[in-house]
């Protein structure tokens, strides 16, 4: 597991140790990034189910000004924090272990708002509807902001939430499948 590019590219990145999280491949974070943009300018990211941070730090190495990462586990909070002070990244990121839902009631709370979303939840084990509603009833994306669902490649998410529209969808290997919505017409 590596920084793809940017301002870190090639670094190694400490995975989150056992069984329990399940980090997002190279190829399909080349991918990913490869739709976004190869490189950001001043974005803010939020990276739930942040794992070991790949996602949210591969945000940060391309040009992203902050990011905040949130988990659940103990042991992924402790290896974001590793791969932060390894990449020297903790003054432009937030890092807190909570639950995803409560996470997205407290950003809205602050009145934060991000350009990129990105969701990793355990495979079929939280619904992508229930949260991509919560972010938009918590008002959590800006105007032409993307949230992005990496999933099981077996599972079929909703071409709409609300105002959001699937505007990508790709299997990545067997297994891994990426959505990615905005607000709009599809």
């Amino acid at each position: 597991m590596r920084v793809i590019a940017g301002n870190h590219k090639g670094r190694q990145l400490k995975p989150v140790p056992g069984n329990g999280t399940r980090p997002t491949t190279d190829k399909a974070k080349e991918a990913l990034f490869q739709v976004l943009g190869p490189y950001f300018e001043g974005e803010q990211v939020l990276d739930l189910f942040a794992g070991s941070g790949g996602l949210g730090i591969e945000a940060l190495s391309r040009g992203a000004t902050k990011c905040v990462f949130v988990d659940a586990h103990p042991k992924a909070v402790q290896t974001i924090h590793y791969n932060l002070n390894a990449l020297s990244l903790e003054n432009c990121s937030e890092v807190f272990r909570t639950d995803a839902f409560r996470a997205i009631k407290a950003a809205g709370k602050r009145e934060l708002a991000f350009d990129y979303i990105f969701l990793d939840p355990p495979y079929r084990k939280v619904s992508y509807e229930d949260l991509l509603q919560a972010i938009l009833e918590n008002d959590l994306l800006n105007p032409g902001g993307v949230i992005v669902c990496e999933h099981d490649a077996g599972e079929h998410l909703p071409e709409r939430v609300g105002i959001l529209s699937q505007f990508k969808s790709e299997i990545y290997g067997t297994n891994i499948g990426i959505a990615m919505y905005k607000e709009g017409e599809s």
